[in-house]
């Protein structure tokens, strides 16, 4: 059977340390973390960053100690750095035209200079342009060439992260137009409110939508988490687990780590008589 590459997202920045004492927050607990989550299987860490009060972080200091942390014990396992902040707009309520304070747009090569100084293998380009919660995540057409253009120069793949159909329609765009390496790399993101559902229609109408030659996968938001890991394989795509995503190894019970998430999740691939690719075999699939 083939080999499925499990990448796991660390921490992102939505999930709250009151929601989870096993949150790692620090950039020593993220790379633990990151490194507990490659011993379980990943080949792969998406990695997002915080203050110590647990609050996102766009910190280029914070991302190199993870880094560097990461790399002092394992210089084999795939980093993917997040570019998905610096995108949400709140209305001010009396005056739509003018931001609230909440707001947190920023210039697009702002939202990727860690990406530029670090210069990992893959990092994140979100598409989406959506509801969220009571914000607006904004991504237009211009800033997210802007920011896939800076992101090929420094020789650093772009991930593509589709929440919706049109992304799509975005995604192929640029893809046709920027050149960007085969396999293309793209990952749906299912059960977001607002966006794509955690279904199988849903991951066949992304497959639908895939240019030739790429690679990708369908992951689930909270409950659904693990049902998707089962149905992205099952299609033909990887996979994607961690405490960014859901805090919970079943019902009721809280993750202790991202290892345990990583783990479970392998047991269900391996289960269906598939293989979990290391990172060697990974960066071979991906063409990094």
């Amino acid at each position: 059977m083939r080999n499925v590459i499990l990448t796991c997202a660390v921490t992102g920045n939505l999930t709250k340390p009151d929601q989870s004492p096993y949150l790692p927050i620090t950039p020593k607990q993220i790379a633990d973390a990151s490194l507990g989550a490659a011993e379980a299987g990943a080949a792969i860490v998406h990695l997002h960053v915080r203050y110590p009060d647990g609050s996102p972080s766009m910190e280029i200091d914070h991302y190199g100690e993870v880094i560097e942390r990461i790399r002092t014990q394992n210089k084999s396992l795939i980093i993917n750095l997040t570019t998905g902040q610096g995108g949400r707009y709140v209305p001010d309520k009396d005056d739509p035209k003018i931001a609230a304070p909440e707001t947190q747009l920023l210039p697009p090569m702002q939202r990727i200079q860690h990406v530029l100084e670090l210069k990992p293998e893959i990092c994140t380009l979100d598409l989406n342009t959506m509801n969220s919660g009571d914000m607006i995540v904004m991504n237009t057409r211009p800033n997210t060439r802007i920011m896939a253009e800076a992101m090929l120069e420094a020789g650093v793949k772009p991930e593509i992260e589709i929440f919706n159909a049109g992304d799509m329609v975005l995604a192929n765009e640029h893809v046709a137009n920027l050149g960007i390496d085969k396999p293309v790399m793209y990952s749906f993101v299912m059960g977001v409110k607002y966006s794509w559902p955690a279904t199988l229609e849903t991951i066949q109408l992304g497959k639908s939508l895939l240019p030739n030659n790429a690679l990708w996968t369908a992951f689930g938001i909270g409950r659904t988490e693990f049902p998707m890991v089962a149905q992205s394989v099952l299609m033909g795509g990887h996979i994607r687990v961690g405490m960014e995503d859901n805090l919970f190894l079943e019902k009721g019970v809280l993750a202790k780590s991202n290892a345990e998430l990583c783990s479970k999740a392998c047991r269900i691939i391996t289960d269906l008589n598939y293989d979990i690719a290391s990172a060697e075999m990974a960066r071979e699939m991906l063409d990094l």
